[in-house]
């Protein structure tokens, strides 16, 4: 029977023609909702430690810094300008690097010299507003020995130098 029927040419027409309502389907609620779900957010701003002992020689600074939450961040921008208590002190030059890491070793800066510091996070979506500004110190330059001044006898010795730095330095620790 199977065999026979599928001999068999059928014609299927449909009495009615089935009515179809064109509908426009708003998918614009749903992109956007899809779009935010893919997106991330602009990181927060990140938060600069204060300067660390032994993070300084006489021309670097070694500046760290971290975030207190777990944003995205594909770099980070850091500034920075020596620090003057000249009245034009915004007219000062403003450096700024791009950085990968939580922390940046800045070379080529001038001895017993203070510098402030702020970063900046990035990601695709933006930039973090700065963090709170640091201030940080290189140390100071050694001091030369006046060789002509030095004096000894028995039990003393009178050794003086000079200092090479602009600003005062607080102490020096003289070594025998």
């Amino acid at each position: 029977r199977l065999e026979e029927f599928l001999k068999k040419e059928v014609d299927l027409e449909l009495s009615t023609l089935p009515d179809f309502e064109e509908r426009i389907i708003d998918f614009s609620e749903v992109e956007q909702l899809m779009n935010s779900i893919n997106t991330i957010p602009a990181p927060c701003a990140p938060v600069i430690n204060p300067q660390a002992p032994n993070a300084a020689t006489g021309t670097s600074l070694r500046v760290c810094w971290g975030l207190f939450s777990d944003d995205t961040v594909e770099r980070y921008q850091l500034c920075y300008k020596p620090v003057s208590n000249e009245r034009h002190s915004d007219e000062q030059a403003e450096h700024t690097l791009k950085v990968k890491e939580t922390y940046c070793t800045i070379t080529n800066l001038l001895p017993n010299t203070q510098y402030e510091f702020w970063v900046s996070a990035l990601n695709a979506s933006g930039i973090s507003p700065p963090s709170e500004r640091a201030v940080y110190v290189t140390a100071p330059s050694p001091p030369t020995i006046k060789n002509k001044n030095i004096r000894s006898c028995e039990n003393a010795a009178l050794v003086c130098w000079e200092s090479r730095d602009i600003n005062p330095v607080d102490s020096y620790t003289v070594e025998l």
